[in-house]
Formats: C-alpha cells, sequence, structure tokens
C-alpha cells in the first residue's frame, strides 16, 4: 500500500508517517496543498490523507481536482472543524472519509486499511496461496505450520505477490507499492528485500524469478 500525506502542521505529518511505516505502508508527505497535488498527480497512491486547511492550496481544492484526475485514489480528509456541516461539505466534495482532529492513531489506521481496501480488487484480509497464509491485519506470515518473521518491507513485497495470485510483479510495481519516493528508481533493493524473503520462507523455493518481467507466487 502506497500512501500521501498532505499536512502542513510538520510535526503531525511526520508522526502520521512514522506510525504508517511500522504497519508496513509506504508513505510520502507534502506540506502543502500545491505540493500534494503535484505528488498526487505524479505517483499513484492507494489512499491521500488530506488536511482541509492547507497553504498555498486548500484541501477542498486539491479534493476536487483529485476526485476528477483520480478516482481511482481514496481521500481521507484531516479538520479541526467538529461541527457537522462542515463535515458534510467533505464528503460533498467527494471525499471518501473524514477524521476530525484529534484522532486516536489507531481509528485513523484502521479507516486507512479500510479505505485501501477499495482502492483495489477486492480481497481478503487473510492471503493463502503456496502454503502461505498472510493476514495483513496482523501483519503475520505461517507458512507450513511455521511463523515466518518479515521485516516491514519484506512483508510488504510477499503481500503484493500474493495478492497477484500467481501473477508477475515488476521490480518497478513493486517499488511503487512498498517504497516512497525517496527511493532511488535504479537500486537493487528489490532483489535484495526478494533475496531476503526467499531465504525466510525457507524449502522449497516459492518465488520464480521471471527473468526480465519480475517476480511471481508459485
Amino acid at each position: 500500500m502506497r500512501v500521501l500525506v498532505v499536512e502542513d502542521e510538520r510535526q503531525l505529518a511526520d508522526s502520521i508517517a512514522e506510525g504508517l511505516r511500522h504497519h508496513a505502508i509506504a508513505v510520502d508527505i507534502s506540506y502543502d496543498g500545491e505540493a500534494g497535488l503535484e505528488r498526487a498527480s505524479i505517483n499513484d497512491y492507494d489512499v491521500v490523507i488530506l488536511d482541509r486547511d492547507l497553504p498555498l492550496l486548500s484541501g477542498d481544492e486539491v479534493c476536487a481536482t483529485l476526485v476528477r484526475s483520480k478516482p481511482e485514489t481514496r481521500i481521507l480528509m484531516l479538520t479541526a472543524a467538529t461541527a457537522l456541516g462542515q463535515r458534510v461539505d467533505g464528503l460533498g466534495l467527494g471525499a471518501d472519509d473524514y477524521l476530525t482532529k484529534p484522532f486516536f492513531f489507531a481509528e485513523l489506521v484502521a479507516r486507512v486499511q479500510a479505505l485501501a481496501r477499495r482502492a483495489r480488487p477486492a480481497t481478503p484480509p487473510i492471503l493463502e496461496r503456496a502454503g502461505i497464509l498472510l493476514d495483513s491485519h496482523r501483519r503475520t506470515v505461517i507458512r507450513d505450520n511455521r511463523s515466518v518473521d518479515l521485516s516491514r518491507k519484506e512483508f510488504a513485497v510477499l503481500e503484493e505477490l500474493m495478492r497477484a495470485d500467481g501473477g508477475v510483479v515488476s521490480s518497478e510495481q513493486l517499488l511503487e507499492k512498498a517504497w516512497d519516493e525517496q527511493i532511488d528508481p535504479f537500486t537493487n533493493v528489490v532483489r535484495f528485500t526478494m533475496m531476503m524473503v526467499r531465504r525466510k520462507l525457507g524449502t522449497p523455493a516459492v518465488i520464480e524469478t521471471v527473468q526480465g518481467v519480475g517476480y511471481r507466487l508459485k
């Protein structure tokens, strides 16, 4: 999953991003509306967490533009306003969900995960293939009744392979979904992460390299 946080309160934005990364979510941050809209236009995000009161370009304007140009992207609006009328206005702009500040972080994560499920083709929270059980909510992996301890990035990579259900996933797709925009597109991090996932899953090997194309789970 990849998320964009557009929030001008830098400490809050950084805190949200750091917390989401602990849930194996790739996160980019923008601190004003113009930068947020530019990033959302260039990259494909599952969810945009969007503050309504932003400098340079308001959250309302960003929301309205994204609804027209990126209808597949889900939008969670944040605001300090608690009045019902203001919340209704925000949803009327096309936002998919609304959360008022202050909020409990666990609720934010739950809402982001729910919106991401709506952004993708429906898949169950527990994925099963090749003797592997992956629980996306609890972030657990079991293979042949053995618990597999994966890092956040390793988990994200395996989840993308399992969601593909035997289809080939390219390195570019894995970079797009499991890493943020700071990653060097020419890095070998995908190859290294895949090596670690294979090692931890053990034998027999279940991840196949399709030369010049990507990877798939047998």
